[in-house]
């Protein structure tokens, strides 16, 4: 049997937290969309949001809720996942903002 090392990649991720802000600041982050669209659009995607405690993200292996607390990483190929708070410490640190 062979040891492997998986490879110090750098992600880009966000946390969502339950605030507007942070609501909009994922959604638009998964999505790459604008939610300026409309302030009435924006309040019921963002109550929606915090009614059902995260939102849906499609992944590659099928859509998977990112709830409050979770970070959203983007991985290599530009794919969205969510993921645990406690696994996300364990396996990235901050290189930078």
């Amino acid at each position: 049997m062979a040891y492997h090392r998986k490879k110090p990649v750098v992600i880009e991720a966000i946390q969502l937290l339950d605030n507007d802000n942070s609501i909009k600041e994922c959604i638009e982050f998964v999505f790459n969309i604008g939610m300026e669209t409309s302030m009435f659009g924006q309040m019921v995607t963002i109550n929606d949001v915090k009614i059902k405690g995260g939102f849906e993200i499609p992944t590659l292996e099928g859509n998977m809720k990112a709830s409050f607390g979770d970070w959203i990483i983007k991985g290599v190929n530009g794919e969205f996942y969510p993921c645990k708070p406690d696994i996300f410490e364990q396996t990235y640190e901050l290189v930078g903002s």
